[in-house]
């Protein structure tokens, strides 16, 4: 088979331990994303299967429609949200998608956001490389209390870690999720107001979907305190658009630490965030980590040789 990889940033993908598993296979990997479907589709126009890494590349209809030798798509991760399904049922493109991956990668650097803005780290770095010594006021986290939204694999793993620096926890989000939250002893909000009001951390570990998209609202924003930190490691879209900027510059919250954009990647330092003094921003790093890619990798390559011997697993579209 002729395997495209797209999106291959660091290219890294080679020097996996899994990539041996394509032995025998013509692989094409690419590290730029596509300027545009254009570009897409020159990518992939010889291509029997493609390899995709999380979300970074739409696949509309208007791609999959001129890419004819197009048989199979491998998804790592099992959210599709950003492949028009429909189309490839209609045209015979098989799309698996199987997971792979786990939730401590990003749990890790959602702490590693909320230390960066509690602590000014980034700032401090930079101040010290510049000739500067201390020039800013940390905040403590012991005694804080830590808003944890949807109490999931990633938000319970961010609450332990928040309950072991001392912090009380309390947690929002759908009943299933409260439910889980109290059945580990962490307390829940008495309102969505109080969460909102009373955290001086609120930590978002929302799936993107119809039902989360825009679901924190500037008025949400707007009732944390001048000295709370929002930090984002979900996905840009589950917040109202253009509210965070906006909060922002008001001081409500007082600082934010944002892993996810509206669209990705952000090149050329173009986006709203970038341009505030008050916000952490790292690129999407949420799951960029070794172990994350040999395991997501992994399962999105056996999805590939699975259905090269005429088994396809984990189809979501067939």
């Amino acid at each position: 088979m002729q395997i495209a990889v797209i999106d291959d940033y660091q290219d890294t993908f080679r020097s996996l331990a899994c990539f041996a598993k394509l032995k025998g296979h013509e692989v094409k990997t690419f590290h730029a994303p596509a300027a545009s479907e254009n570009a897409l589709v020159d990518m992939l126009s010889d291509a029997d299967a493609v390899i995709l890494t999380q979300q970074r590349t739409p696949m509309p209809r208007s791609v999959i429609e001129r890419l004819p030798k197009l048989k199979m798509i491998s998804q790592t991760g099992r959210n599709t949200g950003h492949i028009d399904l429909a189309a490839c049922k209609e045209r015979g493109i098989t799309v698996s998608a199987g997971g792979g991956g786990g939730a401590n990668a990003t749990a890790e650097l959602a702490w590693g956001l909320i230390l960066s803005a509690a602590r000014h780290i980034p700032a401090e770095v930079q101040a010290l490389k510049e000739g500067r010594w201390q020039t800013s006021l940390g905040t403590g986290l012991a005694g804080k209390t830590l808003g944890v939204y949807a109490y999931g694999r990633i938000g319970s793993l961010v609450a332990q870690v928040g309950k072991a620096f001392g912090m009380r926890v309390v947690c929002w989000g759908r009943e299933g999720s409260l439910a889980k939250a109290r059945d580990a002893g962490f307390d829940i909000a008495a309102s969505r107001e109080a969460f909102f009001s009373e955290s001086d951390v609120v930590s978002l570990h929302l799936p993107m979907n119809k039902d989360t998209a825009g679901i924190v609202k500037a008025s949400d924003l707007m009732l944390m305190k001048q000295t709370a930190i929002l930090v984002n490691t979900s996905r840009a879209g589950i917040i109202e658009d253009g509210a965070l900027v906006s909060a922002l510059k008001q001081g409500r919250p007082g600082r934010a630490a944002v892993d996810v954009y509206e669209v990705e990647p952000v090149l050329g330092a173009n986006h709203p965030l970038l341009e505030l003094g008050n916000v952490v921003c790292t690129p999407h790093l949420g799951y960029v980590e070794k172990d994350t890619y040999e395991a997501i990798f992994t399962a999105a390559i056996d999805q590939v040789l699975a259905f090269d011997a005429g088994q396809p697993i984990n189809v979501v579209a067939l």
